[in-house]
């Protein structure tokens, strides 16, 4: 009866034992499978991060980058123009063709103002041309449009001294003046010019969709 009692208790705690071994495995299993996901989502959340975070680097260098060659673009281009304005001054030192130019000023503002009476400011050194101009000029417009028109240098409003040339045509009594000296002629180029001459200088930018 000893022995039935003692094989019976073995047995139990057998059972017992095997019971015990199959709970901690599963718990084991259980708690292996919550770190490892513990484990994967703070790698993902962390790659997420450093991937962010080198985004945000090369967008950074990016930008940096653009607005350099940007910038030198525009310093080129300044440049540009500015060496356009210092040969400007040197434009007036042909008499002749500086004559004839200033003639044809002379005649757009004369045919935009379509007046009976215009005035002409000039630089004070350029008078003695700019008087051969108003009369040539002042020829021309009688013959094509049909009609006598009365040009007078105004001298007592000259262009500035350290203008580069060119002349105003001032209409209305001196309400309306049209402006073609040479460095508002300048301007003019620099505005309508500059896409032209950027792309020239630089490429199509393949990121603009639209043109004027």
């Amino acid at each position: 009866m000893t022995a039935f009692i003692r094989q019976e208790a073995l047995e139990k705690a057998k059972e017992i034992e095997i019971k015990a071994d199959e709970e901690f495995a599963i718990e084991k299993s259980k708690l292996v499978r919550q770190e490892t996901s513990t484990i994967d989502s703070t790698y993902a959340k962390k790659n997420k991060q450093a991937s962010m975070s080198q985004q945000i680097t090369r967008s950074t260098l990016a930008n940096k980058t653009r607005i350099k060659v940007l910038s030198a673009r525009q310093e080129l281009l300044d440049e540009l123009f500015e060496k356009a304005k210092d040969k400007l001054a040197s434009y007036s030192e042909d008499k002749e063709k500086y004559e004839g130019m200033c003639k044809g000023l002379i005649l757009e503002g004369m045919y935009a103002l379509n007046e009976y009476k215009v005035g002409v400011r000039a630089r004070k050194a350029d008078y003695d041309v700019v008087k051969k101009a108003m009369e040539a000029a002042k020829k021309e417009y009688t013959e094509k449009v049909g009609k006598d028109i009365a040009v007078e240098l105004d001298e007592k409003n000259p262009q500035p001294d350290g203008s580069s040339g060119g002349v105003s045509i001032v209409g209305t009594g001196g309400k309306i003046d049209i402006n073609n000296t040479l460095d508002e002629r300048l301007k003019l180029l620099e505005s309508d010019a500059l896409p032209m001459v950027r792309t020239t200088l630089f490429g199509k930018n393949e990121n603009r969709r639209f043109y004027d």
